[in-house]
Parts: structure tokens; C-alpha cells; sequence
């Protein structure tokens, strides 16, 4: 399906499916030059260029670093269970991709609540071995249910690669985001990983939350809090980051040519 087949409109008697309005997996995938997004997406998210410049430059080194995060993961952590909230429209290079590249065996669980992500995913594990890669329509703002659901397909007993990109921002503090990863990584082993990406408005001038939130009202359901680098470090509390700790994309073990970002923090942190 691709944005030539979506409606720019729904009726009323399916409101799950509201394209009225902006959502987070699709303007991100929009930002990321893909097809599977509505108008109200689009412009929502050239408003957000209008605050960020450099957008699209972040959500493609946002995606870069998941790539590198996952190999790290799968590779020299040796983990082969991830769990990946907020993972957005599957795409080429999705976490599964990655990990069963690295490690044939591992096994993957995709979460996100937009039903519109959902159907993409349906129809991209079709024909997949069951049991390595699944998907759960769940919120993150309640860990509880992902955390119930996710142990028929992982073992909470063994080390998981939890991640966390690309998502955080669009979870108020007043929903209590910082509970939610906490409750998470409660439940995880030692010897786990967190991976977060999150965007912040530190570049972006004293005003940009009132901008952000602007926008927000206008043009979504969703609120958006691009942190500061300290907002982002608390969701790390409890665990190791590992080298180099909290960073823009680029300098997180970047390769040999990646796109310069400064309107994200990375990290990956690991559970002692």
C-alpha cells in the first residue's frame, strides 16, 4: 500500500484509523523519502522542517544508527532477543533484517499501537518463520501489557536488546515516560542493552517547544517533547552507557561517511 492508495480522509465509523490528523511512524516515514503517508503527515512534518532544518538529515541518521546499534547488539553484545518499541512502517533495514544477518537465530518483537503500521507489518512478516519475528499493537505508555504479551514470544530470562528510537519524544512527561522505560528495564536481565534515540531542541532556540507544541495542537493528536540532553540522559539512570555514551547519530561508532546530526542524542546503555 502506498500513499497513492490511502484516502486523505476516513469515515467516521472506523475513527483507528483517523488520517485527519498527523502521526508520528508516518511523518517519520515520510522524513525518511518512503510512500506510506497522508497529507496531514506531510504537513506536519514540513512545519517541523520549518523548526528543525535539518529533519530529514536527522531521521536518516536516526535510521543509520539503528542499523549500527543492532549490529553491535547482535554481534559483540551477543544478544539474540530484541524487543523494539515504536518501531514505525516496516522498511528495508528494519531491526530484524540486521539482527537475523548477524545472528540467524534471533528472534524479534516489533510494537507499535498506529493501525496503519500494523497493516504494513501483517503484510511484511508474511511468510516469515513464526516465532523469530513478531508484532504487538500495544502503547508504550503501558509497559505492563507489552511486557505480558512480549514473554510468549521472548525469554525475559536471557539478556534482551531493548529499543527505544526514535519514540520518547512523542511520550509527554505527563504520560510518564520516564516510568514507563523504568518499568521496562526493571523487568529485564542483567546483561541487557536499552538503545534510545531521541530528538532534542537544544539547536533549536529557546522557543522551539512552543513552536513544537504549536504545531502539535493544530495539526496532530500526539505531543511532542524534544528534551534536553539532560532530559534525555535520566532515561540511561540505572544502567552503563557504554563508549561513546550520549551523543549525536554521527558520533555514535560511525562509519565512514554519516549524516552529521545535532538535533538527536543516541546512546545504548547496558544493565549491570
Amino acid at each position: 500500500m502506498t500513499s497513492d492508495e490511502f484516502p486523505d480522509t476516513v469515515s467516521d465509523d472506523d475513527p483507528a484509523f483517523d488520517t485527519s490528523v498527523a502521526h508520528q511512524a508516518r511523518m517519520y516515514n515520510y522524513l525518511l523519502g518512503g510512500k506510506d503517508h497522508y497529507a496531514p503527515d506531510r504537513a506536519f512534518a514540513r512545519e517541523l522542517e520549518a523548526i528543525f532544518p535539518n529533519a530529514v538529515v536527522a531521521a536518516r541518521a536516526n535510521r543509520d544508527f539503528l542499523g549500527r546499534a543492532v549490529r553491535f547488539l547482535a554481534g559483540e553484545a551477543g544478544l539474540s532477543q530484541f524487543l523494539d518499541i515504536g518501531t514505525g512502517i516496516p522498511a528495508p533495514g528494519s531491526t530484524h533484517e540486521v539482527a537475523q544477518e548477524v545472528r540467524p537465530d534471533a528472534r524479534i518483537v516489533y510494537v507499535d499501537h498506529d493501525p496503519v503500521v500494523l497493516s504494513h507489518a501483517r503484510a511484511f512478516l508474511v511468510g516469515r518463520d513464526p516465532g523469530t519475528t513478531e508484532y504487538l499493537d500495544a502503547d508504550l505508555r503501558q509497559p505492563e501489557v507489552i511486557l505480558e504479551r512480549a514473554a510468549g514470544i521472548l525469554d525475559f530470562s536471557k539478556p534482551v536488546g531493548l529499543l527505544l528510537l526514535a519514540i520518547l519524544h512523542a511520550i509527554p512527561d505527563g504520560d510518564d515516560p520516564y516510568g514507563a522505560v523504568a518499568t521496562l528495564v526493571d523487568v529485564l536481565p542483567s546483561g541487557s542493552y536499552v538503545a534510545i534515540s531521541h530528538g532534542t531542541g537544544d539547536q533549536a532556540g529557546p522557543d522551539a517547544k512552543e513552536k513544537v507544541d504549536d504545531v502539535a495542537n493544530r495539526m496532530s493528536h500526539e505531543k511532542y517533547d524534544f528534551r534536553s540532553r539532560a532530559g534525555v540522559a535520566r532515561f540511561f539512570e540505572g544502567l552503563d552507557l557504554i563508549e561513546p555514551g550520549l551523543v549525536p547519530p554521527h558520533e555514535w561508532r560511525p562509519g565512514p561517511r554519516e549524516l552529521v546530526s545535532n538535533d538527536v542524542l543516541v546512546g545504548v546503555g547496558r544493565k549491570p
